[in-house]
């Protein structure tokens, strides 16, 4: 919805045109930036909207109403607010004066007044400390939040900002822009005039670029800031030695640092222009991977000639059903190298699973494997529309497994600022979120949850900055990604898949029309395959998913069983990346599950309880989500050992906890009961109770 509208506007002081035939529009609930250098018309166009000065010619609308000419006070009526270039202060007044003068065109009660500075002082807390003070002896910083807050008084539907950082200190600078941001998401529309044009293309949505009265050029902000034409064109980036090379140049804009050093437009997708073009790809990874696992691994050697095949038999994309498969036992009886297919040497780092008892799966990982990886996942964060002007919080684990360190090397290869977190740790992150104005988190779905639930529960939601939500590791319903997105503020949220067998997370993500999972098709191949009969399933129908590498050196993998259950999407995707894609996990052909970020496997409870004198063999898990906190409990129920003394069963318990929390990183919810008291059964009996997901996660 347009809040205000400008169209063909003029205005002269005398026989001086400041403004000559300016269109402009702002819609509701975003800041719009105007930049500009000195005599541009910035502040020209602000007094003009607050009728301070009388435009010549042209109307302005403000909610499609002609208010054209009408008087400053009519003006903040109608919902407009100005803070003023210079801060234009009455400096023999207390701070508390200052700021009813912003209530006082609106005749408001006393009790109100005295509220809205209490929101103010909400707002901006170094004020509720000085409110008695003159504002002549404030420093500027100080008086710019003064001047904000005193045209925040009228609660506008549009605040006018004219020059906020002008003389400030930098840091005081980054107070003020953060303070933009906070009055942004709590949904204020702004029209900031900023002569730092770095600053204000990265605090806006929308951009209108002046020079000596008229609109130079319009767009995106983001557009602008990474268009490396246009910053040189509107933005004077080339112009130290000639000025007027530049349009905004000649008028006195130059030697701004727009940008990291390396933030020209740079995509991580693939150059494929077709299918078949991709395919052909395909194909060639396919017969590389064959012949270098044939001659490299001794495990992939000795399954291919049980087989019957050999590297020079693939011709084509369709012989990969031919191959034989791998899974996660093949993985744990080669530990700790397994499926290597690479000398030592080369091998310059290793990740692993976490969370099982016993040998985990270790993978090692070459450098080009390594770089590869970080290619992708950087390419993830550019699907999500994550930009080098981004701040990305990191609240994954760091450590043997692969999650932190790739959601790291992925964000500084965009460029983007990484802020490395790790898991845990509420109120950390909330600080963090606060005082680095984090606009993208990345975490497990639990996570985020808890985050957004946390957030909401301090009433933050208008004081942080998230404007994405990047989350894996784990299954999420639709509902739960819904209330995270509520609480996080209207944060848009992006599912990003991997394994540590694979590469780690980042080997696919959702694109921005959220209806599928793209996969990184160059980097490797998918099969759906029923887990039953082992048969390749068509593309629409759900299965196993089952990988085979295109390019990976160190531990290749041919026809890996993930255990993932999902299916194939053919056709072209409504986003126009001719990258396949695949659905949102659903769940796993095995009865591994996951708790609180960590795959656990009833096998491995079985091993744990049994380790425990006096404890019996059966057993029972139930998983549940407290619909309040978002926090998923365990409670496992256990049978004492036959003739076990029932005085016992404390000192069962927290022996069991122990393991628990040492073994399996978690802690449980313990119940003690009779021998014989859980069901027998000649069947497998059901151990594992999940609760958590109570709809649809597609």
């Amino acid at each position: 919805m347009t809040m205000l509208r400008i169209e063909n506007l003029h205005v002269h002081y005398g026989a001086a045109e400041a403004l000559r035939g300016g269109d402009f529009e702002i819609p509701e609930g975003v800041t719009v930036a105007l930049v500009g250098a000195n005599g541009a018309g910035k502040t020209t166009l602000l007094k003009a909207i607050m009728g301070l000065v009388r435009p010549s010619q042209g109307r302005i609308l403000l909610g499609g109403k002609d208010v054209t000419g009408a008087t400053p006070v009519r003006m903040v009526r109608n919902g407009l607010a100005l803070s003023p270039e210079g801060r234009e202060m009455f400096g023999d007044l207390t701070v508390r004066e200052n700021l009813r003068l912003g209530a006082l065109p609106l005749g408001l009660p006393e009790s109100t007044v005295e509220k809205r500075i209490e929101e103010v002082c909400e707002r901006f807390p170094k004020l509720a400390e000085r409110l008695e003070q003159r504002s002549a002896t404030m420093s500027g910083g100080e008086q710019q939040m003064v001047a904000m807050g005193r045209a925040l008084m009228a609660k506008p539907k549009l605040l006018l900002l004219d020059e906020p950082s002008l003389g400030l200190a930098p840091l005081v600078t980054d107070e003020i822009f953060a303070i933009i941001h906070q009055l942004t998401r709590s949904g204020t529309t702004i029209l900031l005039v900023e002569q730092n044009a770095a600053r204000a293309l990265s605090a806006s949505s929308y951009a209108y670029l002046l020079a000596n009265g008229r609109v130079v050029e319009q767009g995106e902000s983001s557009g602008l800031l990474t268009d490396p034409n246009l910053r040189r064109a509107f933005l004077g980036a080339a112009s130290d030695q000639n000025p007027a090379a530049s349009r905004l140049g000649a008028t006195g804009l130059t030697n701004i640092r727009l940008e990291k050093p390396d933030m020209s437009h740079k995509t991580f997708m693939p150059t494929f222009t077709s299918v078949d073009e991709l395919a052909a790809h395909q194909l060639k990874g396919l017969q590389w991977t064959v012949e270098h696992a044939y001659q490299g691994s001794s495990f992939y050697r000795e399954a291919l000639d049980q087989a019957g095949i050999t590297p020079a038999e693939i011709k084509s994309l369709d012989d990969l059903k031919h191959l034989p498969m791998t899974t996660a036992d093949d993985l744990r009886d080669g530990y700790p190298f397994p499926l290597r297919a690479v000398p030592y040497e080369q091998i310059v780092r290793i990740h692993a699973s976490s969370g099982t008892t016993g040998k985990r799966k270790v993978l090692a990982y070459t450098q080009k494997d390594l770089d590869d990886w970080v290619h992708f996942f950087a390419r993830c964060y550019e699907m999500a529309g994550v930009t080098p002007l981004d701040r990305v919080q990191i609240a994954v684990g760091y450590g043997i497994w692969t999650a932190g360190m790739g959601f790291q090397l992925g964000v500084e290869k965009l460029g983007a600022l990484a802020v490395p977190a790790g898991p845990g740790n509420i109120d950390m992150q909330i600080q963090f979120l606060l005082d680095f104005q984090s606009t993208v988190f990345c975490s497990t779905a639990s996570m985020a949850l808890l985050m957004a639930e946390e957030i909401h529960h301090r009433g933050l939601a208008d004081k942080i900055n998230v404007q994405k939500v990047i989350y894996g590791s784990e299954r999420s319903s639709t509902s739960m990604r819904q209330k995270i997105s509520e609480l996080f503020g209207g944060a848009e949220l992006f599912d990003i898949t991997g394994l540590t067998e694979l590469y780690g997370p980042g080997t696919g993500i959702e694109c921005s029309h959220h209806d599928c999972i793209h996969y990184w098709g160059d980097y490797y191949l998918v099969e759906i395959i029923d887990p039953e009969t082992l048969e390749v399933l068509p593309d629409g129908e759900w299965g196993e998913m089952v990988i085979t590498t295109l390019c990976k050196e160190a531990a290749p993998l041919i026809r890996y069983r993930t255990r993932d259950i999902t299916r194939i999407i053919p056709g072209p995707c409504s986003c126009g990346s001719i990258l396949p894609r695949h659905s949102r996990i659903k769940g796993r052909s095995d009865d591994t599950f996951k708790f609180r970020g960590v795959n656990i496997y009833p096998s491995s409870i079985d091993t744990l309880l049994s380790s425990v004198p006096g404890l019996g063999s059966e057993f029972q898990v139930h998983l549940s989500r407290d619909d309040d906190s978002g926090r998923d409990h365990m409670q496992l129920i256990v049978e004492r050992g036959q003739g076990v003394d029932p005085s016992r069963m404390p000192e069962l318990v927290h022996e069991m906890l122990y393991q628990f929390k040492k073994q399996l990183l978690v802690t449980p919810e313990v119940e003690l009961v009779d021998y014989g008291h859980l069901p027998r059964s000649e069947r497998k009996n059901q151990r594992i109770f999940d609760s958590r997901l109570k709809d649809d996660v597609v």
